[in-house]
């Protein structure tokens, strides 16, 4: 399996994958994300689905199989802009 770029990441669509969330206040948790915007996640973990800023917050996603990485600062775009703006 090749290495995925985190550019490749950064510039894909997030709803539907496999997340591992590290956030202030709400700790450690995973689940799978089901809405984004700019500044949040929407995380279904269980029967609830919970918001998380991503600004303070580090997601390891699970894309193509493998396990990468992201700062939420690094893609605190709205989802629609990200591919402009991460070359």
């Amino acid at each position: 399996m090749s290495k995925i770029r985190k550019r490749d990441v950064m510039r894909s669509e997030f709803i539907g994958l496999e997340v591992e969330v590290t956030s202030p206040g709400q700790g450690a948790f995973a689940g799978i994300v089901v809405d984004e915007s700019k500044n949040t996640f929407t995380i279904r973990r269980g029967d609830r689905e919970v918001m998380v800023p991503k600004d303070h917050s580090e997601f390891q996603f699970t894309y193509q199989g493998e396990k990468v990485l992201l700062q939420g600062s690094e893609i605190q775009f709205r989802p629609e802009d990200r591919i402009k703006k991460i070359r």
